[in-house]
């Protein structure tokens, strides 16, 4: 509901919103400029000795007016002829044409009425509501990405346009609530939808003398400059007419025969709040606020564009959920916890199937859990992926903190099905967790947890076959996974290692394939690769992709994966026979977990065989000269040291600053985690200083890695437990 309520207004209002908003922002300029052109009078100056002044420049002088800027304008008549300019208020005298600028004219009709008068008008405020319902369905939206306001500036991943489009909103949200609210307001007052103020009745008596010196009069002596806004004369001739003066304070008039205050009256509350939602909605008198706001302004075209390239996006790589259910009138919540969008497909299916079997479902992101919306639910199932190393998934951020804050489990029993693929440690790690949090909260259980290995469309028709039995309904899951998006990849180079030791092992290096404009726009395909992300192979006669972690960045200009040729291992083998012209088919995954973070803390990077892949790639892209100390683990250094001339060479330039080996096979076996051992003291002081750990190879060796750090820091009270909750410790394990 939020997310078609942000989405349609932003659409069917992108121009008018646009105009509305760049037209707003230049707008913005003109009070910061005028404020700077304008002479502006000395302090403590009385409108007294203003008048005094400019009646000596001008003795015909009928009107003057300060703007919030500053800027002295006065207005007369010489000989029947008028005239205006703006006064420099040390001399009275005009210093500028008084004339009004065209260009902020012509601005200004057009950010009002687009030129079209009344109807203009009403335009441009539906075009205002647009951007308010825009702002806050999009303050909605961002907190239930982040997992609530708390996480406001919390780091984002996913596409270039997407987090664009949410940085930009982070920032600029404050400001498009506040210019269209104030937009709103303004054009109600325009046609007269709100009370006016009031002004003081002209006086009935006045003296009927004329000629006392507006210099003389205690008001005018009283009243500094800064709190003028107009001086109104009488006009010549008619001793029945008085001066007006406004200021900041009210409106009151005077006698010009006596210089008596005749009539005052204050400013009203509802003035008061009028006049400052015109200051805050055009910088009249807060020039620094309009032009931070025109600022502001200026994301609104930048999130229309990137708005519309991820709703382009969204339709191509999301599926579509047909005839999907009110929350309140489903008898089936489907909850989807999805990172890469895979995991709607499934729910797509299921939410077909259960639909044909006459069930109402409703089928929406796990982020949006909302017990008290599923008053009518007999079930609730959730189909969650796992991010990273068991986090979870973009789709599910905050579902596990509201679920805690919930008073009870909702009444509907509970079906968890995880998504997730064997060959990782953390191995369907945050359905589990969902499923442990609900047993903690007392959730009555439909089924219990079962899992999806690889996206296995065999698996998930069993577990359709037993939801079925649950809910007592014949149920034929029939789901086809959707191919990523591939490329074709042509190898250009190779080096062979490790054939003496019967690991044969290949760094392959691959040409980067073309990219489109739609590709870089959305972040697609291989538009945007760094180091440690992952590369999925598509092997023949296999509808299984293999995963490798990428050795370069997209900015190396190629991509590069380090294979080793495992027995039996279709895959690997299939790559390590590749020679340089042949193709392979492949798709990007993006890794943004596994990654060396910003800032100049020391890293410390820990691989062994084929895992040095992506801690290369850091060490490549370590322009900045970073610490770093490469602990790497091998068989032998004649048969499998890879990248040995490279990390000989980024020494000498200053991108690796320390490089620790073990041999595994020679005639002292020496293991990575012993090398670390053999360094506990410097270990130890590198990570006290806050140093970032980086750990790429198998799961063995990882674990091992885990056991020598955690006896090397037990005596300063840390624990490798405690650094990956800090974000310090992280791991690439296969």
């Amino acid at each position: 509901m939020i997310r078609a309520l942000h989405r349609w207004p932003g659409l069917l209002a992108l121009a008018l919103v646009t105009v509305l908003s760049l037209s707003g922002a230049a707008l913005s300029v003109f009070p910061a400029a005028e404020r700077i052109a304008a002479p502006q009078a000395e302090a403590g100056m009385t409108v007294a000795t203003l008048t005094d002044r400019i009646q000596g420049a001008y003795p015909g002088v009928e009107q003057i007016r300060r703007a919030p800027s500053g800027r002295i304008t006065a207005y007369w008549f010489d000989q029947g002829t008028p005239g205006a300019a703006v006064i420099d208020p040390a001399t009275g005298q005009g210093a500028a044409s008084a004339d009004p600028n065209q260009t902020q004219r012509w601005l200004t009709n057009l950010h009002r009425s687009l030129f079209l008068g009344d109807g203009g008008r009403i335009a441009m405020a539906v075009g205002a509501a647009a951007m308010l319902v825009l702002a806050l369905s999009g303050f909605l939206l961002v907190t239930r990405r982040v997992g609530g306001w708390q996480n406001w500036f919390t780091r984002l991943r996913g596409p270039l346009a997407g987090r664009l489009h949410v940085e930009i909103a982070r920032i600029a949200v404050v400001g498009l609530v506040l210019s269209s609210t104030t937009a709103l307001w303004m054009t109600a007052s325009t046609f007269d939808l709100l009370p006016g103020g009031g002004a003081p009745a002209m006086p009935v008596e006045v003296s009927g003398e004329t000629g006392f010196a507006p210099g003389q009069m205690l008001l005018l002596v009283e009243t500094p400059v800064d709190e003028l806004r107009e001086l109104s004369f009488p006009y010549p001739g008619d001793a029945t007419d008085v001066f007006t003066l406004k200021t900041d304070e009210g409106t009151g008039y005077l006698d010009q025969g006596t210089g008596a205050l005749l009539a005052w009256t204050d400013l009203t509350g509802w003035e008061r709040v009028s006049e400052t939602i015109y200051m805050l909605h055009t910088g009249q008198g807060a020039a620094t606020l309009g032009l931070v706001l025109g600022l502001m302004a200026l994301g609104v075209p930048a999130m229309g564009v990137t708005g519309v390239v991820v709703w382009l996006a969204g339709r191509r790589g999301r599926p579509r959920i047909r005839g999907n259910q009110p929350a309140g009138r489903a008898e089936t919540i489907l909850l989807v916890g999805s990172e890469g969008g895979s995991t709607w497909g499934f729910a797509a299916t299921l939410h077909a199937a259960l639909t044909q079997a006459g069930q109402r479902v409703h089928t929406a992101p796990m982020s949006a859990f909302a017990p008290e919306r599923y008053a009518a639910a007999n079930r609730i199932i959730v189909l969650a992926a796992t991010y990273g190393d068991g986090a979870a998934p973009a789709s599910a951020k905050g579902f596990l903190d509201r679920l805690a804050a919930a008073d009870h489990a909702p009444d509907a029993p509970l079906a968890v099905l995880g998504f997730g693929d064997r060959s990782f440690p953390a191995y369907c790690a945050f359905a589990k967790a969902v499923a442990a949090a609900a047993e903690a909260k007392g959730w009555r259980q439909l089924m219990a947890i079962d899992t999806i290995d690889r996206q296995s469309p065999q698996d998930f028709a069993r577990w359709g076959r037993a939801l079925g039995d649950a809910m007592g309904v014949d149920l034929e899951l029939s789901h086809e996974p959707v191919r990523p998006a591939t490329e074709t990849l042509t190898l250009v180079s190779r080096r062979d290692y490790g054939a003496e030791v019967q690991a044969p092992t290949a760094i392959l290096r691959f040409a980067l394939p073309r990219v489109s404009l739609w590709q870089r726009l959305v972040g697609a395909g291989f538009a945007r690769f760094d180091a440690g992300d992952l590369i999925g192979i598509m092997p023949e006669g296999s509808p299984v992709p293999r995963l490798y972690s990428l050795a370069s960045a997209r900015r190396d200009g190629f991509i590069e994966i380090v294979v080793k040729k495992h027995p039996g291992g279709l895959a690997s083998g299939q790559l390590t026979a590749l020679e340089p012209g042949d193709t392979v088919t492949a798709f990007l995954r993006r890794n943004p977990d596994f990654r060396t973070g910003r800032g100049r803390a020391p890293l410390i990077l820990i691989g062994a065989g084929t895992g040095i892949g992506p801690l290369a790639g850091f060490m490549r892209g370590n322009a900045g000269q970073r610490p770093v100390h490469m602990f790497f683990g091998m068989r032998h250094p004649d048969s499998d040291f890879f990248y040995g001339e490279e990390l000989r060479a980024w020494q000498k330039e200053g991108r690796l600053t320390r490089l620790v080996t073990a041999v595994s096979r020679g005639t002292r076996p020496h293991y990575v985690q012993d090398a670390l051992r053999g360094d506990a003291a410097q270990v130890a002081q590198l990570i006290r200083d806050g140093a970032r750990v980086m750990v790429c190879g198998g799961r063995d060796m990882a674990a091992g890695v885990s056991d020598a750090l955690a006896e090397i820091l037990a005596p300063t009270g840390l624990t490798p437990a405690a650094l990956k909750t800090e974000g310090r410790y992280v791991e690439d394990v296969y």
